[in-house]
């Protein structure tokens, strides 16, 4: 379909493929990368790029149903769902081929009930809080899913909650998980897949990849914690722009939006933007954020809208309908200083950025 648009997220493929390179020549060539492409891709649809993910030997989503739409994109290689499945979307694990990550002796004991193999990586719980196994209990664990014949185990895998800034805590973590890799292995051998670094892990903890690490926002070309860019010499993949489609001069005294949150202390050139909160420009910024236009920082007035939001423009010479308006450009205004400004974290930044924005992918 044709981009008519105004407002689109670019996305720079050969800066994904650089961040690619320079992630697998950090953890050296003896340890796969399993891309971290859920919530479509944090924002960017680079899972919709079946010509990019087929690089990679084995991806990693969240949901069941993220898979499934790489399975109808096309994508015939491994597909690991990192968090516990509910029950309900068994048959499309199983009739989809689908790798999944198990802790639950309930959802285990449902899938052993299958008649088709299904392939699962058990989740060890060793301090996150949320999902897995306790430790102790590898060995009972492993026993139980050797009732089912149906059921391979090909590999174990925990989530390290701390790992940008509590390195004490970390290594509890990952010595826990040691004590459990070490059981498993014990009992069954080599395992194709043992995996507990995500972006963090992979940047702090070098002694941590085992032979699969997971990345994530480091991949789109973002800190997952301060420094992780320039530690890798990642590019940033995407920028949020639009374009000015309306302006007028006011007089001062003017309110500028909902509530009259805005109101003009001079003669001032308004610019009129399609982008709103539906899209994914977070309503916080109102009053407090700025945009670039024509390379010049300029403050966001008013309310931001659902739809649409009006910034200051009387300081730019020449500006007019038509030019190019970034919310976040990667240089004169970056994803951190928004997610900064917002309280929150750069993931969800670019994360929410609405399914209405069209992603114009640049090769």
């Amino acid at each position: 379909m044709e981009i008519t648009r105004p407002t689109v997220l670019e996305i720079d493929l050969n800066n994904f493929r650089h961040n690619v390179k320079q992630i697998q020549n950090y953890v050296g060539e003896n340890v796969k990368l399993m891309p971290v492409i859920k919530a479509a891709g944090y924002g960017t649809y680079i899972n919709k790029c079946l010509d990019v993910i087929n690089e990679f030997d084995i991806v990693a989503v969240a949901v069941v149903d993220e898979a499934i739409e790489l399975r109808n994109l096309g994508y015939e290689k491994e597909i690991f769902v990192l968090n516990q499945a509910d029950k309900n979307e068994i048959e499309k694990i199983t009739s989809n081929k689908i790798t999944v990550g198990v802790s639950s002796l309930g959802f285990l004991e449902e899938l052993g009930k299958q008649s088709e193999k299904v392939k699962i990586h058990i989740e060890i719980g060793t301090g996150m809080g949320r999902t897995g196994i306790n430790p102790a209990r590898v060995e009972e664990y492993i026993n139980e899913v050797k009732k089912y014949s149906n059921i391979e185990i090909e590999g174990m895998y925990t989530h390290l909650s701390s790992a940008d800034i509590d390195f004490e805590y970390t290594e509890k973590q990952l010595n826990s998980f040691k004590r459990a890799v070490d059981t498993a292995r014990n009992i069954l051998g080599d395992l194709k897949y043992v995996h507990c670094s995500a972006s963090n892990g992979i940047l702090n903890f070098p002694d941590s990849y085992y032979n699969l690490v997971r990345p994530g926002i480091i991949l789109y070309g973002y800190d997952s914690c301060d420094g992780a860019v320039k530690k890798l010499n990642l590019k940033p993949v995407c920028k949020f722009k639009s374009k000015i489609t309306f302006l007028k001069e006011v007089e001062a005294n003017t309110s500028i939006g909902y509530s009259r949150s805005y109101v003009t202390t001079r003669k001032t050139k308004v610019a009129t933007i399609p982008v709103g909160y539906a899209d994914g420009l977070k309503r916080t910024l109102s009053n407090k954020g700025q945009v670039v236009i024509n390379g010049k920082k300029v403050p966001i007035i008013g309310s931001i809208c659902m739809d649409s939001f009006m910034a200051d423009v009387t300081d730019i010479e020449g500006v007019s309908t038509g030019d190019d308006v970034y919310i976040w450009d990667n240089e004169n205004i970056t994803v951190e200083e928004i997610a900064k400004a917002c309280g929150t974290i750069n993931y969800e930044i670019i994360c929410t950025v609405s399914y209405r924005v069209p992603r114009v992918f640049i090769k």
